[in-house]
């Protein structure tokens, strides 16, 4: 099994931070990185005329790595919901069908849809919470559900944030594959943890940030999308979307055709020299140390909390409807504000998400941390 990580990150021994469905530290390779690129910056002279396209193709090709894409179907995109408004004017909802969302599932997924729905003439279908945190079979009961119009999209989170349901995309996208519908998956709460191919699973567009589970930066996303959806107009128009508009050539607008790629759908202002790099770091180390050995370490983790703390009045999802590296505990009436106020003055850190505590362990927690956590509840809820 893979080993703790903690010796790559500068956490002390005393935090015990179990928040990386928020957002993770960064590892020390990659905060040195930053510092150096900064430094980079104050200097711009010292950077060559190649510079820029290597940063942006080192990035790109690490975040195909993840899901097993061609990097030429990848684009830089700077947040989840930009990746959703590129794949909405890029794709035809067809008039009279549904879309499919989850219930309480974050905004980016959602709300561009709502927006649409009506000019479009396309409705949005919300899929409930499932009591038992089965998403799978929610998702897969409303996209069948006798009577309904078609559906003409599925625009689902992998992994629902706030209580760790985990959707099993394989099952989804084969009754959507059915119905003649499309796919879109929100990766933010999967990617780099839970195995995808992108070349098996055929979706239309899958969409990742960095900032979670990828411990990488703020502001740096990727956006997969398949050939089939790649001659689409652009959310921005840049010069390097374009065949040939170029600073450097005696003619800038040269051809305004444009790229025959995903590149087309790449961000405006893409030079981020120092955020690019820590990006792309984290992510070649996710990729190393690779998507099933972590998931093994993380389950091995939440178990550990949910064989402690089954004592105490808490309720927990089953292992199999929810994801390895997230957990989340409900008890009757929610969980109050002040536990998580109390954990984090003991320097435990969680999440309170819909009323239930997320707990979500990444590779530099160990064993003692989540221990840690189970005796301190044991104290809060018994005392």
């Amino acid at each position: 099994m893979l080993p703790s990580q903690r010796h790559l990150f500068e956490i002390p021994r005393e935090v015990c931070y179990l928040n990386s469905a928020s957002y993770s530290p960064l590892p020390l390779k990659t905060l040195e990185a930053g510092r150096a690129s900064v430094g980079r910056k104050g200097q711009p002279w010292t950077i060559d005329a190649g510079f820029a396209a290597r940063q942006h193709e080192r990035a790109r090709t690490a975040a195909a790595r993840l899901i097993n894409a061609d990097a030429d179907d990848v684009a830089l995109i700077p947040a989840i919901s930009y990746g959703v408004a590129t794949v909405a004017k890029a794709l035809t909802i067809p008039r009279g069908s549904r879309v499919i969302v989850l219930e309480n599932d974050h905004s980016s997924p959602v709300l561009e849809w709502h927006a649409r729905a009506e000019a479009q003439g396309f409705v949005v279908d919300t899929v409930r919470q499932p009591a038992d945190g089965d998403w799978a079979s929610a998702v897969l009961a409303t996209i069948e559900r006798s009577g309904a119009p078609p559906v003409g999209l599925a625009s689902i989170s992998s992994v629902h944030w706030s209580d760790g349901g985990m959707i099993d995309v394989d099952r989804v996208q084969a009754v959507l594959r059915r119905q003649g519908a499309m796919f879109v998956i929100d990766a933010t709460q999967s990617a780099g943890v839970v195995a995808m191919d992108v070349t098996r699973l055929d979706p239309d567009a899958v969409i990742f940030p960095t900032y979670k589970w990828l411990i990488g930066p703020y502001g740096r996303a990727f956006l997969y999308i398949a050939k089939r959806h790649q001659n689409g107009v652009p959310l921005e128009q840049t010069s390097a979307g374009r065949r040939n508009v170029n600073s450097e050539n005696p003619v800038y607008f040269g051809d305004l055709a444009y790229v025959d790629n995903a590149r087309r759908y790449d961000m405006g202002e893409r030079d981020h020299f120092i955020t690019l790099e820590m990006a792309s770091i984290g992510m070649e180390m996710m990729a190393d140390w690779g998507a099933a050995a972590v998931s093994e370490r993380l389950a091995m983790l939440t178990q550990r909390i949910a064989d402690g703390v089954c004592d105490l009045g808490l309720n927990v999802l089953a292992s199999s409807v929810r994801a390895p590296h997230i957990l989340s505990l409900g008890m009757a009436g929610g969980i109050p504000k002040d536990l998580i106020a109390r954990l984090a003055a003991e320097n435990i850190h969680v999440a309170l998400r819909l009323g239930r505590m997320r707990i979500s362990p990444h590779v530099f927690n160990d064993e003692a941390d989540v221990d840690r956590l189970v005796a301190v509840l044991t104290k809060a809820l018994r005392g």
